[in-house]
């Protein structure tokens, strides 16, 4: 029996899935938008009849979160996905311009390259794969381990349902033999042109170093801010039902819960009314120790687990079963400060300021220590409230008076329907938008002279005793007022 190595074969596989895409996407750039849109729709129909299935299998594979949440997760990265991109355009003429001569064009990156994380797996490859095709390009997927399974299948359910809207099924792959060394080759590869990374930091690190253009998101660490004028009741009731949906996976969950000092007790009262259990100082200092490896990142072991599992795991035994979630006290930030920390299952930090502006301040401690430029929620009436902390805190998403993990991704906002939310540059993204196929295409713009260069000459200030006057009177082109004056004439009429 012949034997053959595992990194070896994983490569091999890249360069013929790579190859594969590329034909792929060339027939596609010759593709109209609406044979586009058809192929994108017949993705999201087939995500929806397999949304179930495909739960079930994440579920199986990853032991992470609620099958009739990833269900949810799956509808939304399908349907909820195609329903906010169907009407743009992305497929050729962009924009036109008479009045100023110019007209923007769409130009596909080519080939992505997809990182795909356990979290979210079957509903994340349905989200990229119908925002790759819909701004015109291929996308190969390289699945975490752990998810193989149910990611390949997801990959089989959307081969199959571009086959049958008449595409290339080779617009969407995906590695069968995960390994770093694939991975690696896969993004370094010359004919993948963007890598798209949904994953852990060190993974979207690896993203940025490989010297292809790459569009990755930071850890969230979202603080939520029980502001004085909020409805308490729902406001906690949201919170909850955020931090508990898919116990906890999606990374725009809420992760602390701050409160002004003269509230604290209303607050602990309403949160002990809908579930939330508070620590003592004993159990607390035990789940700290759990929470976090040697190497001060999040325990795996706590992603996507029931306060059930979680507190048998870390030896609490006085936890009732009625617990829907896990609250620690905590009065500082960073190393020695285990709850300050993305968490990423049913645990949350309470935090408390003496006003507003010191919860301002702290929230952006948090902010900068883990999950810079992510989300931020807030529950409130007062809109000024909202404005002060929108132009101060570091997040590129402000959430309001809703449930953050599922307003953060567009479920329950106007944001564009995502699992790939990017951080902004002081999260060191390439984005901060809520990525769409927007951000997955260039623009070519073509531009008509207006002017010529007697023109510019004749604005230019005299400088003939080496200090520049502007000219008292401008000469105009005739170009020029012609161009203003029919701009003149369309504001009229509008």
């Amino acid at each position: 029996m012949q034997l053959y190595d595992k990194d070896l074969l994983s490569m091999q596989e890249v360069r013929e899935l790579v190859g594969a895409a590329k034909k792929a996407q060339q027939e596609l750039e010759k593709m109209t938008q609406e044979q586009v849109d058809h192929i994108v729709r017949a993705i999201a129909d087939a995500g929806v009849r397999n949304a179930y299935r495909l739960a079930k299998m994440a579920h199986e594979d990853t032991g992470f979160g609620k099958v009739e949440d990833k269900v949810i997760k799956n509808v939304f990265g399908s349907r909820g996905v195609y329903e906010y991109i169907k009407d743009m355009k992305t497929i050729g003429e962009l924009e036109r311009d008479d009045l100023h001569k110019t007209r923007t064009i769409a130009v596909p990156v080519g080939v992505i390259a997809g990182l795909i994380p356990s979290t979210n797996p079957t509903s994340t490859a349905l989200y990229k794969a119908e925002i790759a095709i819909k701004a015109g390009n291929a996308i190969v997927f390289s699945p975490h381990p752990t998810a193989l399974r149910c990611i390949m299948e997801t990959v089989k359910v959307i081969r199959q349902a571009i086959s049958e809207a008449g595409g290339n099924e080779d617009l969407v792959s995906c590695i069968t033999i995960p390994t770093m060394e694939a991975t690696d080759n896969l993004m370094r590869h010359r004919d993948v042109a963007l890598i798209l990374a949904t994953g852990g930091s060190a993974m979207v690190r690896a993203a940025y170093s490989s010297g292809t253009p790459a569009i990755g998101v930071g850890p969230g660490n979202g603080p939520a801010y029980l502001e004085r004028t909020c409805d308490l009741p729902l406001a906690v009731k949201r919170i909850l039902d955020s931090k508990t949906f898919d116990w906890g996976t999606i990374c725009a969950s809420e992760q602390s819960i701050i409160c002004d000092e003269d509230m604290v007790e209303t607050v602990r009262a309403e949160m002990e009314k809908q579930g939330a259990y508070f620590l003592d100082d004993e159990e607390r200092a035990k789940l700290g120790k759990f929470i976090l490896r040697a190497n001060g990142t999040m325990n795996p072991e706590i992603v996507g687990r029931s306060v059930e599992t979680i507190a048998k795991l870390a030896g609490l035994d006085r936890v009732p079963a009625t617990a829907r979630v896990l609250v620690a006290r905590e009065d500082g930030v960073g190393r020695g400060h285990p709850y300050s920390n993305e968490k990423l299952g049913p645990i949350l930090a309470f935090y408390t300021g003496k006003d507003y502006k010191e919860v301002c301040d702290k929230v952006c401690m948090i902010l900068r220590y883990e999950g810079a430029g992510h989300t931020f929620s807030m529950h409130t009436k007062d809109d000024q409230l909202v404005d002060y902390f929108a132009r101060r805190v570091p997040a590129s998403r402000i959430i309001v008076n809703t449930a953050s993990a599922l307003g953060g991704i567009g479920a329950t906002t106007a944001l564009m329907p995502a699992l790939t939310l990017g951080c902004g540059a002081v999260g060191g993204s390439a984005t901060s938008e809520n990525v769409g196929p927007m951000q997955l295409l260039n623009t070519r713009k073509v531009a008509y002279g207006l002017r010529e260069l007697e023109d510019i000459r004749r604005e230019a200030p005299d400088c003939g005793d080496g200090i520049c006057k502007q000219p008292s009177k401008i000469d105009i082109s005739q170009t020029d007022l012609e161009a203003i004056v029919r701009m003149v004439i369309s504001q009229i009429k509008g």
